[in-house]
């Protein structure tokens, strides 16, 4: 069994949020950490969690890559995170933007006030002692690790990490994780990644709903997906699947705090 560390299942894709949870279970997933996104995305996550029983755990975030989201939009989410921190297992996901800075004329500015509200997040984080899902591909990586050892964040994942090695040494060198999702299948890069990283600093993740191509090109995507993830990093490993899957769910476990059930 393995546990889905990074799902959208706010996204109108999970209307039938018990539908998808069935599904995962028949698959080996036994969990999904739901991540959000803003105001509204954190209180679906909230509901699709308290419908799911233990099956299903909160993380309220506010995406970085959202130009439209405001410092009004942020102030709600503080207030989210500080009325419900006691049933999150997670602050994500939040971060640093990235993609939304390509070909913009205010770049530099975009990303200050990028670094303002992520440091006003990790506070948030530290207050309430809740592990971070960081979204900081590429170039944000090495500012994300900066900004959360300058808080005292003491847990924070990677997420569908993508950056150099020796800033991914110094994020595990930190006891920082990280995660890979379906790419890790059919994608170079990835599968170093995995060769890089110890099975103990690993998670896995579907980003659901979010496409991915290879074998599943044309599939709905889901936490179903992470079970085939964590397959293929046994693969990878050259260790057995059921050894593999067992040290990641307890990478998970440990991460956000959960329960093994």
């Amino acid at each position: 069994m393995i546990i889905d560390s990074h799902c959208h299942l706010h996204d109108p894709a999970f209307e039938d949020t018990r539908g998808a949870v069935a599904r995962a279970t028949e698959h080996h997933v036994w969990g999904v950490v739901a991540v959000g996104c803003d105001p509204d995305t954190n209180r679906r996550t909230i509901e699709a969690a308290s419908a799911n029983g233990k099956t299903v755990w909160p993380a309220f975030g506010f995406h970085p890559e959202r130009a439209e989201l405001t410092d009004d939009d942020l102030t709600v989410v503080e207030s989210q995170v500080t009325v419900y921190h006691a049933r999150l297992v997670a602050l994500g996901e939040v971060g640093l933007p990235w993609y939304s800075l390509e070909g913009a004329s205010d770049a530099a500015a975009l990303m200050e006030r990028g670094r303002r509200r992520f440091e006003r997040l990790l506070d948030l984080a530290v207050r309430f002692d809740l592990p971070v899902i960081v979204h900081a591909p590429h170039g944000a990586a090495q500012m994300a690790l900066h900004a959360l050892k300058a808080k005292g964040v003491e847990r924070a994942i990677f997420h569908w990490h993508k950056s150099p090695l020796d800033v991914t040494r110094a994020i595990l060198d930190a006891g920082y994780l990280v995660s890979v999702t379906p790419e890790v299948v059919y994608r170079e890069r990835d599968r170093e990644l995995v060769e890089a990283v110890p099975l103990e600093s690993l998670l896995v993740e579907s980003d659901g709903p979010w496409p991915y191509g290879g074998e599943f090109e044309g599939m709905a995507s889901g936490p179903w997906l992470v079970s085939r993830v964590a397959e293929e990093v046994a693969k990878i490993k050259r260790l057995p699947v059921d050894e593999t899957m067992y040290q990641i769910s307890v990478n998970t476990c440990q991460a956000f705090d959960l329960v093994w059930a």
